[in-house]
């Protein structure tokens, strides 16, 4: 199955659990992708001691997962694209949308 994943919150637990998903799902034989829009993109910056965002995110793309970052959300916090979250566009988000079985938002 391919699952689509909007991520729209900066919220730590919320987003380190949308990514615990994401990794089950793709253990599961699952192609999965996470689209970080609007406060979602300030994902790489949530980390705390309870949940470690980025740990998710890692073991997400090691295992084949494809996260994409809305340029203009990143933009408008005076922020840039980075390795583990490249700058994407809405056509990237429509692709996903189109693409995917099934669609989650966190």
């Amino acid at each position: 199955m391919k699952i689509g994943i909007v991520i729209y919150s900066n919220d730590a637990e919320t987003v380190w659990n949308a990514f615990r998903f994401a990794n089950f799902a793709i253990d599961k034989g699952d192609e999965v992708k996470v689209f970080l829009l609007g406060k979602g993109v300030e994902c790489e910056s949530l980390d705390t001691n309870q949940f470690i965002v980025t740990e998710e995110m890692k073991k997400f793309v090691d295992k084949g997962g494809k996260i994409y970052a809305c340029g203009t959300c990143l933009k408008m916090r005076q922020s840039e694209g980075s390795e583990l979250c490249p700058i994407s566009t809405m056509q990237d988000l429509y692709n996903i949308v189109k693409e995917s079985d099934k669609v989650l938002t966190f």
